[in-house]
């Protein structure tokens, strides 16, 4: 036996486990088994197209269909992966409902982030209404209601999170705390009976226990104890115990204090630094002598420069409230004109950038690649334009790549393939750079057959 079969059975082994695994609603255990499997062999179509039905087992649509789409790309003849992509496309509606699922789970993310725990129960309620197998939200739901004391509904929750995946981490983590808050919270009283049996002789004798005769006998007396008890506790309380806690008090505020102080030292800091980078370049009344360094022998711009720096100061202001979205703060960052920012400048939009992109990347890929399935090419331009405008290499060179597909679906085959060009530029290797060879030779074996059929049309005249 070769090498490489060698690894093409160590591949068949992994995807045998992971559909043994499947088959229990061990989607966890699966998914860790199929990509093992896909390790050894990326081209091993039956494991991706198993995992794709893993992420779809878990509500997670978008990447069963990136795991279907690649496998389309390796085999596009005899593949199942083609029949699940249809099966999704021919009902627009319900990837439309897993969609705003999906955005609702998002959302309950910030709010969560923000201590808005109400708020975020309700969009999650909402979500998994729309999508009952989306499993992230029910184990988020059931945290949040094990953080608000509402156990009966976390329970509820986490039967219906192992229902999707029987062994998944979380939902096992979530359950096993459960498990400990309804040991501590559980008392086991054991109640006595009011009165003793014995026998004596022949003679079976009941009579009241001592501990209630005495309670009939010395009430008074045990009432007189209680009061004096709770007089002494007072004193106590007022003497020992209350001094200690005022100290405690005072010490708790005063460390507050001081992070409170420290922070706005910091915050300080953070906005003299700004303000001192905004004066350099705000400096209209700077000597004539200053450089363009894009163009040396061009006027430099005051009016470009200040307004690209109030547009990062903005987005700093947003980006530290934390009342803005991601999609808020890039509509302005997208505005700043980076030929004209300094040294100083790009440190501070690199640093916005890394705050901002790449979350807003992940969504704007995920909705390019929807708008794409469906065939709506102009939506899958613009959210995957703007990906590759954040991030060229956004997931290794695909966004690219996709993006070229959403050009050569409206026939803009100059623009593909420009794409197509920069995917073998960035990533001359691997599996990505190969789609974009195959979709530029397929480009140019059709250019050819027209120029064959016109030649053929000129000749007949």
């Amino acid at each position: 036996m070769n090498y490489t079969q060698e690894i093409i059975n160590k591949s068949n082994a992994w995807y045998n486990d992971g559909l043994r695994k499947a088959k229990i609603r061990d989607l966890s255990g699966a998914m860790i088994s199929l990509r093992k499997s896909l390790q050894y062999y990326r081209g091993n179509i039956n494991a991706r197209n198993l995992l794709g039905l893993v992420y779809y087992g878990r509500g997670e649509v978008a990447e069963a269909l990136v795991e279907w789409i690649i496998c389309t790309n390796i085999r596009p003849e005899d593949n199942p992966a083609s029949y699940f992509i249809k099966k999704i496309q021919s009902t627009p509606d319900k990837l439309e409902v897993v969609n705003q699922a999906v955005k609702m789970y998002n959302q309950s993310l910030v709010i969560c982030e923000r201590d808005g725990d109400d708020m975020a129960i309700i969009q999650l309620k909402k979500a998994v209404a729309q999508h009952p197998d989306l499993l992230k939200a029910w184990q988020l739901l059931a945290l949040l209601y094990m953080h608000t004391e509402q156990y009966t509904k976390a329970r509820q929750a986490l039967v219906k999170a192992r229902g999707i995946d029987s062994a998944s981490e979380t939902t096992l983590r979530y359950i096993h705390a459960m498990s400990q808050i309804r040991g501590a919270s559980r008392r086991i009283r054991r109640r006595r009976p009011d009165t003793v049996e014995y026998n004596r002789g022949n003679e079976t004798i009941i009579q009241p226990r001592a501990k209630a005769m005495v309670k009939e006998v010395s009430s008074r007396v045990m009432l007189l104890n209680i009061i004096f008890g709770i007089g002494i506790g007072a004193a106590i309380i007022w003497y020992l115990i209350a001094p200690a806690v005022n100290q405690a008090r005072y010490e708790r505020t005063n460390q507050q204090m001081i992070e409170y102080s420290q922070r706005i030292q910091s915050l300080e800091s953070q906005v003299s630094a700004q303000t001192r980078a905004l004066d350099e370049y705000r400096a209209l009344h700077a000597p004539p002598d200053i450089v363009n360094v894009a163009n040396p022998g061009e006027e430099v711009d005051r009016a470009g420069i200040q307004e690209s720096f109030e547009l990062m100061l903005m987005v700093q202001e947003q980006l530290n409230s934390g009342a803005y979205t991601s999609e808020q703060m890039a509509e302005h960052l997208i505005r700043v004109n980076q030929d004209l920012l300094g040294e100083r400048g790009q440190v501070m939009y690199e640093y916005l950038g890394s705050r901002i992109f790449p979350g807003l990347s992940y969504q704007m890929f995920h909705a390019g690649l929807q708008a794409l399935n469906v065939g709506n090419y102009s939506e899958a331009i613009e959210q995957l334009s703007r990906v590759v405008w954040m991030d060229e290499t956004a997931n290794d060179g695909y966004a690219m790549l996709r993006l070229g597909d959403a050009y050569a679906g409206i026939d803009d085959m100059d623009n593909a393939i420009v794409r197509y060009q920069r995917v073998i530029e960035l990533f001359p290797y691997g599996n990505v750079s190969n789609m974009a060879r195959s979709r530029l030779d397929n480009i140019n074996a059709a250019n050819v057959a027209d120029q064959v059929f016109e030649g053929e049309g000129e000749s007949e005249e």
